[in-house]
Order: C-alpha cells, then sequence, then structure tokens
C-alpha cells in the first residue's frame, strides 16, 4: 500500500461520510483525528420579566436612626464596656501605639537637638565661619519718611516739621553725654585695628559727637535750616563686619543734580568733613562693638532753587567702591529729590 496515494483520499472520504448533524471533527495534516469538543456551556433559558427588575439588585437605604441611637453609639464607640475597649483600642492597643510615638518623637527630637548643638559649635557668634567676599557698602539717609522725597515750604512749619522731628530721634544716640561716657576720644588718621585682643573680648570705639555736625547738628538750629529754606540731611555708609574701606584712604561724599540743571543745587556745605574716618573702622560686630557710633556726613543745600523739582544722587567716591550699579540704587549712593518752597 502507497501512502501518498491513500493519504488525501482518506481525507476526503472522511469529509464525506460526516453528516452535518454530527460533532464536527479537525483532522491533522499527518492523518491523526482531533474531536473538537462543541459542548454548550450553559442551557439556553429566555430571561424571565423577573431578572428585567433592576430595582430589587439597588442597595435599600439604612433605616433612619433616632438621636439617642446615635448617642448611645457614640457613648460606645467612647468606651465599649463588653470588650473593655475606648474608642476601638483596647488599652494595651493604646499602650504600645502611645510608646511608638513617645519613641518616634523622642528619637527626632534627640536627631533634631544634635544638629543644632553640632551646628552652633561649629559656628562663631562673633564673626561668619565662611566670608570669601565681601560686599561694597551701601548709603542711606536721614530724613526718611515719605520715600526718598523731601518737599517742604519754608514759610509752613507744618510742612516741614515731620523732617525735624526725624531727624531728631536719628541723632539722639549720638548726643555728646552719652559719647563721651561711653566712646574714646581717637586722634589717629588710620584704622582702629583691635584683632590682637581675645575673640570674645568687648572692642573699644571712637566717640563721635552730635555738636561736631555744626550747623546741622540741631543744637544751634533746631529747625536743621528747614525754616530758611536751607535743609541739611545726614548720610550713613552701611556697616559691614571686618570691612576696610578705601584700602588705606579715607572714603569721601559728593552730591550734584542727577537730571536738570547743575546750577539749581547751588552751593553745598558737609559737616563736619566730605569724608568718612579711617579711625572708624573697621566693624567688630554687635556683640563685640557694642558702642559703635557710625559716622555721618552732614550735607547742607544752602542756595537750592525755589519751586524747582531737584533730583540730586549722592555717592560715594574710593578705591573698591561701586556707585553706579544699574540694579542696586543704594550700593554706594542714594538718590532723592528736593522740592523747596517760599
Amino acid at each position: 500500500m502507497e501512502p501518498s496515494s491513500t493519504e488525501g483520499g482518506a481525507d476526503d472520504e472522511l469529509l464525506k461520510n460526516h453528516p452535518p448533524s454530527l460533532p464536527h471533527k479537525v483532522i491533522l495534516k499527518h492523518g491523526q483525528e482531533l474531536q473538537e469538543e462543541q459542548e454548550e456551556l450553559a442551557e439556553h433559558h429566555p430571561l424571565e420579566q423577573e431578572d428585567l427588575n433592576f430595582e430589587r439588585w439597588k442597595r435599600r437605604p439604612l433605616p433612619e436612626r433616632s438621636l439617642h441611637q446615635k448617642i448611645d453609639d457614640i457613648k460606645t464607640y467612647l468606651w465599649n464596656a463588653e470588650t473593655k475597649e475606648f474608642m476601638g483600642r483596647s488599652g494595651k492597643s493604646w499602650s504600645l501605639i502611645l510608646l511608638f510615638y513617645a519613641a518616634l518623637y523622642l528619637f527626632l527630637a534627640a536627631m533634631f537637638g544634635g544638629c543644632m548643638f553640632c551646628l552652633m559649635w561649629s559656628i562663631s557668634p562673633y564673626h561668619p565661619t565662611y566670608n570669601d567676599r565681601v560686599m561694597p557698602p551701601g548709603m542711606t539717609m536721614a530724613p526718611h519718611l515719605e520715600g526718598h522725597e523731601i518737599a517742604f515750604n519754608a514759610s509752613d512749619r507744618k510742612s516741614w516739621k515731620k523732617y525735624t522731628k526725624s531727624m531728631d530721634e536719628y541723632l539722639k544716640p549720638y548726643n555728646d553725654g552719652p559719647q563721651q561716657k561711653k566712646n574714646i576720644r581717637c586722634t589717629h588718621d588710620g584704622y582702629f585695628m583691635q584683632d590682637d585682643l581675645e575673640e570674645s573680648a568687648e572692642r573699644k570705639a571712637c566717640e563721635f559727637r552730635r555738636s561736631w555736625l555744626g550747623d546741622c547738628s540741631g543744637l544751634q538750629d533746631p529747625n536743621y535750616g528747614f525754616s530758611q529754606g536751607k535743609p541739611c540731611i545726614l548720610l550713613r555708609m552701611n556697616r559691614i563686619l571686618g570691612y576696610l574701606p578705601g584700602q588705606g584712604k579715607p572714603i569721601n561724599v559728593t552730591c550734584a543734580v542727577k537730571r536738570g540743571a547743575p546750577e539749581a543745587l547751588g552751593e553745598i556745605q558737609f559737616f563736619p568733613k566730605s569724608f568718612f574716618d579711617l579711625k572708624y573702622y573697621p566693624y567688630y560686630g554687635k556683640l563685640r562693638h557694642g558702642n559703635y557710633s557710625a559716622p555721618l556726613v552732614a550735607v547742607r543745600f544752602t542756595s537750592a532753587q525755589y519751586d524747582t523739582h531737584i533730583q540730586v544722587k549722592c555717592k560715594l567716591n574710593g578705591k573698591g567702591i561701586i556707585n553706579d550699579s544699574p540694579t542696586d540704587r543704594y550700593l554706594g549712593s542714594v538718590t532723592f529729590s528736593l522740592d523747596i518752597g517760599a
């Protein structure tokens, strides 16, 4: 018998002999037969009307509970006498959870305390630990009430009284009595170096007397020239710890019109000088230099034009000074407007 001649014929014979109503058979290429199961998974039944009633499957609302029942449930939650539980936990459960949180917060507190101890131990309260860059100083002025605008009428006391009051408050620490009592009279022209002392030792400070400001001290003229149309302003260079301004040369101050005619400002007087003495530097910080008084430069405008809006710029000049920063208007200079009326 030849296998090649009977293989194809046997397949055709089997397909012809199977009626449609019999289960279907899958015949493999190699002559092996595998009957495919055709049994239905479930017997078909038509849906009844009861199955289509979806209302029966909806969750029924809980019955309305009275206030008395709600109060009883709360009391049971707070203390269940049957199970001896408080707020759903037994005494042992509460003890364990409280012990866990007590240990957790004690650990966190100890870790925080240790970090703070290491931080405070590693830094000095007298000077910065790392100070690789010292910014140039800025400059402030007084009076400084409503922005940097000084506007008044010389004949109207109410218009300039607020400025004189601000000047009085500003100059109180510079009164001659406290300055002579707390500070020393320095006569040298160079820096007042005190680095040879112990780190925590108190540094001495040079006195700066209010009377040295002359016509702008408020002693001879309590109105600081405002009543005469010749106002005074006070300029101070900001304090920087350990900073030595000018690199051995004093820092001088100049004032000029920023916008407009230069002759509108007229003559300018400076008290006691037009520069900051080097003997007031360096500054050793508030803890070691508690009596330190920053030097002042008083500027008096003796012949400024009346009824003219004058924008004035006063600036520091010296080595290492920046007075033309486009981003910081107070770095090395201060700008204000001056409006004087008769």
